[in-house]
């Protein structure tokens, strides 16, 4: 295993810890549903999610529970297997995979378990409430966000190390 990969998945263990004893501690300290303002645009709300992202698919019958499952299994092999193939220079990369990993395995954790994810952190402005969400999910997002801009930066970055004349910088 490369040092690549093992540090990757030390940083995806470290969120899943993050995130396990963020959702215990709230679920132990907050009582379901009730907003404790901390912010003036910032609750802490315990909730719990069924769905997917944005609450995706929660008020079905549950078999949704069972294809979020199935789905962050699959993602997950996907990401371990990706993040352990990639080449030394490619830590930003194996950063943002180690993140979306980390968070993925938070949230099934919580679906295996309990049947839903814990969502506490909650948003508002002017009326308006972003759905709640959790530190799995924050990092997912962030990950998600390095990957993407790795895809578009770290293509030019390679297009101009070869249209430069550098050989053996290829991905």
């Amino acid at each position: 295993m490369t040092p690549l990969a093992r540090n990757g998945l030390i940083i995806a263990a470290f969120i899943v810890v993050a995130d396990l004893t963020t959702k215990a501690a709230a679920t132990a300290l907050l009582d379901y549903g009730v907003a404790n303002p901390v912010l003036p645009f910032f609750n802490l709300t315990l909730l719990h999610n069924t769905g997917a992202a944005f609450s995706f698919l929660a008020d079905s019958s549950g078999w949704q529970r069972w294809l979020f499952i199935g789905l962050a299994v699959a993602i997950s092999a996907t990401l371990i297997v990706w993040l352990t193939r990639l080449h030394h220079r490619d830590y930003w990369l194996g950063t943002g995979l180690a993140f979306v990993l980390g968070g993925a395995i938070g949230n099934l954790y919580d679906r295996v378990v309990h049947g839903y994810v814990v969502d506490f952190f909650h948003f508002h402005w002017a009326g308006y409430h972003f759905p709640a969400f959790n530190v799995a999910d924050s990092f997912i997002t962030v990950g998600a966000i390095m990957l993407m801009l790795d895809l578009f930066l770290g293509k030019d970055n390679e297009q101009n190390g070869n249209a430069s004349g550098k050989e053996g910088d290829n991905r």
